[in-house]
């Protein structure tokens, strides 16, 4: 071989030799890229993992925030009347003791006391009566039973009451039952 294509072929074995430690170096960054690819994949799937129970606590905590709120809401309801129940027992102990006297004049002063018993306790509860006698006829709170004319009381107004009515705060519970003026 001539000197020249000596040369040539370590020319050309140096280039290749360059270009492999090239590709080597190359290799070895992609190797510690895929390297740091991996850990934050890892990294990324613990922090998913983590979020995944997290998120399962979360959701069974709630279930049984709603399981207990359902059952404390249910017990509320069913013993939502207790206070007034409570108030009414005295009355109705009161009027078991007044069916117990002999005397007339006893007995109606003990209905009287009971009947009393019964108004406060409607009153501190929040039930009114609806007015009526002299008030003007109201759809939203009184019944026409009768109408009658009568010289005494305007047209649309109350001559008597039938039955009375009663409000619970701003709901009406019972309409009065009226008698209505009507020339």
């Amino acid at each position: 071989m001539t000197d020249e294509n000596k040369n040539e072929s370590e020319v050309e074995t140096q280039d290749i030799q360059e270009k492999y430690d090239e590709l080597l170096e190359e290799l070895a960054l992609k190797e510690e890229e895929l390297k740091e690819v991996k850990e934050d994949l890892e990294k990324q799937k613990a922090e998913t993992q983590e979020y995944t129970s997290l998120s399962q606590r979360l959701q069974a905590d709630f279930e049984n925030f709603k399981k207990i709120t359902d059952k404390r809401n249910q017990e509320l309801v069913k013993f939502a009347n207790e206070n007034i129940i409570t108030k009414f027992l005295d009355c109705y102990e009161d009027l078991g003791r007044t069916l117990e006297i002999e005397n007339d004049e006893n007995l109606k002063e003990g209905v009287e006391l009971i009947y009393n018993k019964f108004k406060d306790v409607l009153t501190k509860e929040g039930i009114e009566e609806i007015p009526t006698k002299g008030e003007k006829f109201d759809l939203n709170k009184h019944e026409a039973m009768m109408v009658q004319e009568s010289d005494d009381v305007e047209n649309n107004y109350i001559i008597d009451e039938l039955m009375k009515g009663y409000m619970y705060k701003d709901k009406v519970l019972k309409y009065s039952k009226v008698i209505v003026c009507k020339k």
